[in-house]
């Protein structure tokens, strides 16, 4: 099985490592690339393994791991005390969220600095900010960024019918402290309003333990088009240029690439310098994402900014050269800007990113299941990166996210990442559970996809046969 491609600093690393110790709190290919990170800056990790993970390959590769609990997530995972208490055990002096799970809690952020360890990620004050929608819309239009018509929060005496028709159809349902596109409701008139509504709450306090849902207007055929940016706390923000995320089903990306195909290199570069200029005047200090969605008119409105690592960071890396995690390990533990990144920051061909999940391809629900046969293309050059948390005989359990592996295609051209990526994606041997695996080689061969013809309902159209 091939292991993934880590990108060497673009800068030397600090002649002293940062931490003398990091928590990886998080797991599957996320806790793995981590811990390869730590190792290129020679700062020990410690990993978790919750019953279901017990065996995981990447364990190996960590200094030390721990028991942190029983299977669900919320008993191990999401386990703040438990984490705490492994922390301290191990000799940590950092922790590292990864993504999902506690990433964007900024309660467990705050519990990490009082209990004098370093939190690998933005402020708790900025997580707060921006992990609820509704307050980050509102912060952004205050310091000029576009934003999509929505409401605020929808009280329980809400009048839904007459905030809807100000806003227009179509809509989207919104949790307002989710992500992911969990709990997202399409609304296309008044009769689906109040139904639309309720399921979305449901959904919400389910997935996130908050219930409170706005409304938004539903951009039709519109580009999801997302900025990565990097800060530091003396002020510095730097963007790396922008990912395409607009391949999505059920509100969820499933194919990124950067640069985004067929749109103008300027309007894009100005749109990222925009939204550095925001974030600098409000002095955000660490990694983070501003997305976006651009209309069929070339208007860009903001949605969200994700104050943590993105599961799609690969594709910049590919491109840029820079290895974001050891640049935000290096962020958090107090390093300059300047002396993590370089003065110029390029973009050197095309890369695309395709998500393997354990799921039906026709309906896209989870089909978790044993891995009675995983083998992956072998990743043996810059231009093929894998990124798996799992291996042959292992179980995709029900508990979390069914995504099996990340598949990044590097090419001089963009026809030459996405041939790449076929090639790879067709050399996948996986017995089992169902896959996406079809599906994604329906949608990199679709010729709208190919032209750059992309947006948000594209992935539903080639799934419909149309």
């Amino acid at each position: 099985m091939g292991e993934a491609q880590i990108f060497p600093d673009v800068l030397a690393p600090p002649r002293r490592a940062p931490f003398a110790k990091v928590l990886v709190a998080n797991r599957g290919a996320v806790a793995a690339r981590i811990v390869r990170a730590l190792r290129a800056l020679g700062i020990p990790s410690v990993a978790l393994y919750s019953d279901a993970d017990a065996g995981a390959p990447y364990l190996e590769a960590a200094d030390a791991a721990f028991h942190v609990g029983p299977s669900p997530a919320r008993a191990s995972y999401l386990d703040q005390d438990r984490i705490l208490d492994i922390a301290r055990r191990s000799g940590a002096d950092a922790i590292h969220p990864g993504y999902g799970f506690l990433s964007e809690n900024a309660g467990f952020a705050r519990r990490v600095a009082e209990a004098g360890l370093t939190f690998i990620g933005p402020s708790a004050g900025w997580i707060e900010a921006m992990g609820h929608k509704t307050r980050a819309r509102e912060l952004m239009a205050r310091h000029g960024m576009p934003v999509a018509a929505g409401s605020g929060l929808l009280g329980a005496d809400a009048d839904l019918a007459a905030i809807a028709a100000e806003i227009g159809y179509p809509l989207l349902v919104k949790p307002a402290g989710g992500g992911g596109g969990i709990g997202m409701q399409a609304v296309g008139s008044e009769a689906e309003l109040t139904r639309s509504v309720e399921r979305a709450r449901t959904l919400a306090a389910r997935s996130f333990a908050d219930p409170q849902v706005y409304l938004e207007r539903l951009l039709v055929k519109a580009r999801h088009i997302e900025f990565q940016m990097m800060g530091d706390r003396h002020g510095g923000l730097r963007h790396l240029f922008e990912r395409d995320c607009t391949i999505q089903r059920r509100h969820q990306k499933i194919i990124e690439e950067a640069p985004a195909p067929a749109l103008p290199r300027a309007v894009l570069e100005a749109m990222a310098e925009r939204g550095c200029a925001v974030l600098r005047q409000l002095s955000y200090d660490n990694i983070g994402t501003m997305e976006m969605l651009r209309d069929q008119s070339g208007h860009f409105c903001f949605l969200e900014m994700n104050t943590r690592l993105q599961v799609e960071h690969a594709v910049t890396e590919m491109v840029t050269g820079i290895d974001l995690v050891v640049a935000q390990i290096l962020a958090a533990s107090g390093l300059p800007l300047n002396e993590i990144l370089p003065n110029r920051i390029t973009l050197a061909g095309h890369a695309i990113e395709a998500r393997v999940y354990a799921e039906d391809p026709v309906r896209f629900l989870p089909a978790p299941g044993r891995l009675d046969r995983f083998r992956t293309p072998a990743a043996t050059t810059p231009d093929l990166r894998i990124e798996t948390g799992f291996a042959e005989g292992r179980e995709v359990t029900p508990f979390y996210d069914p995504l099996i592996a990340k598949v990044i295609a590097r090419g001089a051209d963009r026809r030459e990442a996405v041939e790449r990526l076929i090639a790879a994606l067709e050399a996948f041997e996986i017995a089992g559970p169902q896959t996406n695996l079809p599906f994604l080689l329906k949608v990199l061969n679709d010729e709208r996809f190919r032209t750059g013809d992309l947006h948000t309902g594209l992935a539903a159209e080639i799934a419909a046969g149309r």
